[in-house]
């Protein structure tokens, strides 16, 4: 690990303004920051630790919905009795994510905010473009079984690895942020992950310096809600392929997916064809899909688990 100063923020938009140093990064648990500069592939000069902000309460708004911290820890934010009853899928998915001990430390934002955990990210003797911007994409002709089979590029096939993100992308969250300046702007969820492009290294739409402090949720959607994650072990691993859906009374809902790209993936026009079934929504949500000979499961793999999931919507709707 290389040196690097530290400093506490005291408010907001000190931290923002801290946060302009060159090459500067915040810190609050610490649980993908300190992993990667370990292995020297995040590398601060200066960390601005966030967490004596008090950024860590859930509160109802004033529409009826829930503004949840940046510094929510993913175990309160789970057992939270108003989300666990009125935002299940968000709930579920948390609970699917890394273990109970790493949960206790992580935050709303940071999960948010994680990096990809495509192998050839992680090994630094690997070309890649998120971590080194330019010098090419090893994953591109390699071993794919993890990595994207929609939205990516020709400069990176990595996924997104949080679960949380693709609930909070099913549920049509606003991410809080403010500036040095202590300007304060709300980036609706479908708009704060960019596709790789040819700039994977630029991985939101926040600028920099530009602090989040706060999740907001709307008003709830009802419905049945669930969040599967098809993974290579039961527990304390990323999705192959994840699937988070609410479906209403009358077979019409929303759903997104993880594993399948660089960010949470749900197509609004996709939703339209629920009442029609699982392989009417999995050829528009994953229309363009490029595979490899490593993923190409990860297709009726999504039509499976999704079909799954409106299989026991319905039997459920029969026994109600």
């Amino acid at each position: 690990m290389k040196a690097f100063t530290y400093e506490r923020a005291q408010n907001p938009a000190q931290a923002a303004a801290a946060a302009q140093k060159p090459n500067a990064r915040f810190i609050a648990g610490g649980t993908n920051l300190l992993d990667l500069m370990k292995l020297e592939i995040e590398t601060p000069a200066h960390l601005v630790d966030v967490n004596g902000l008090g950024l860590d309460k859930i509160e109802p708004t004033q529409d009826g919905g829930l503004r949840v911290g940046a510094l929510v820890r993913n175990t309160d934010l789970a057992a939270d009795a108003r989300v666990r009853r009125d935002y299940a899928v968000l709930s579920r998915a948390l609970l699917a994510g890394a273990s109970a001990q790493l949960r206790n430390k992580a935050t709303t934002a940071g999960n948010l905010l994680q990096r990809t955990r495509c192998p050839y990210f992680y090994d630094t003797n690997q070309a890649c473009n998120k971590r080194q911007p330019g010098s090419g994409c090893a994953a591109i002709g390699g071993y794919t079984r993890q990595l994207a089979i929609v939205g990516h590029s020709e400069a990176c096939i990595a996924t997104h690895p949080s679960d949380m993100a693709v609930a909070m992308q099913l549920l049509d969250a606003g991410v809080e942020t403010v500036n040095a300046a202590g300007a304060t702007r709300v980036i609706p969820i479908a708009d704060f992950y960019r596709l790789p492009g040819t700039t994977p290294h630029i991985e939101t739409t926040l600028q920099p310096g530009e602090l989040i402090t706060a999740v907001t949720l709307p008003r709830p959607l009802g419905g049945k809600h669930y969040y599967r994650k098809v993974r290579d072990r039961a527990s304390y691993a990323f999705a192959l392929v994840s699937v988070a859906a609410v479906v209403q009374p009358d077979g019409s809902g929303r759903v997104a997916l993880g594993g399948v790209a660089h960010r949470p993936w749900r197509v609004a026009q996709a939703e339209s064809a629920m009442a029609r079934g699982a392989v009417a929504v999995t050829d528009q949500l994953l229309a363009g899909a490029r595979v490899t000979n490593d993923n190409a499961f990860k297709v009726p793999l999504v039509q499976r688990t999704l079909d799954a999931i409106l299989a026991e919507a319905r039997a459920g709707q029969r026994t109600g």
